[in-house]
């Protein structure tokens, strides 16, 4: 019997590269969301008056550092590495299409 299922886990982990400047990238491990393509969709449409804090807080349910996850550091984390919110947004799509490679 295959172990495939079709209601995927509420919530799946992924290794994120945080740019750092002066530096290498630092990985990270997040803890994201699932979507369904519909709400993948909708998460895309613009939405009014929306900072980039709130657009992670709405993908990202947790991380592995030692500061505590809240949306108070995630506004840390986007402002004090710019890059952070691109390799965040690029790896939730990527998780949620599938499109990473496994050798």
């Amino acid at each position: 019997m295959s172990k495939f299922k079709l209601d995927p886990n509420p919530t799946f982990k992924a290794v994120v590269q945080i740019p750092v400047h002066g530096g290498e990238s630092e990985p990270v491990v997040f803890e994201f969301k699932h979507r369904t393509r519909d709400q993948l969709d909708e998460f895309y449409k613009p939405k009014k008056e929306r900072t980039i804090e709130e657009q992670l807080m709405d993908m990202i349910v947790g991380w592995d550092l030692d500061d505590e996850f809240n949306a108070e550091n995630v506004a840390k984390l986007a402002q004090n590495f710019i890059g952070a919110a691109t390799a965040l947004v690029t790896v939730y799509v990527a998780e949620l299409m599938q499109a990473r490679t496994k050798n």
